[in-house]
């Protein structure tokens, strides 16, 4: 069992009571938060690996080896470089949270 506390506004507060109000199965509706979470995440990593695969094709390296590469200063500064590096790190922390969940 947990006993957790959410800070959020009066009216969330409102409709989040009136939705557990309604749950009887309290077991299968946190199964569910979760199982959506990890679906969001997974859809968010999928379409991250597709607008890295467009600065990968372009610049023809990996995002691994791009990100190596740009850390040490060897790439520069170019905008495309500042998105690609965005990116990466958003797939990274996505994959962290995803495995975190699994």
């Amino acid at each position: 069992m947990i006993d957790f506390h959410l800070s959020v506004e009066p009216q969330t507060e409102q409709r989040l009571r009136k939705i557990l109000s309604q749950v009887q199965d309290t077991e299968m509706f946190a199964r569910n938060i979760i199982s959506y979470q990890i679906a969001e995440l997974q859809k968010g990593i999928l379409n991250l690996r597709l607008d890295l695969k467009e600065f990968e094709q372009k610049y023809q390296m990996t995002s691994e080896d791009f990100q190596e590469r740009f850390s040490q200063g060897i790439l520069g500064d170019d905008a495309d470089f500042m998105v690609w590096s965005g990116l990466y790190e958003m797939l990274c922390h996505n994959q962290m949270q995803l495995s975190e969940l699994r």
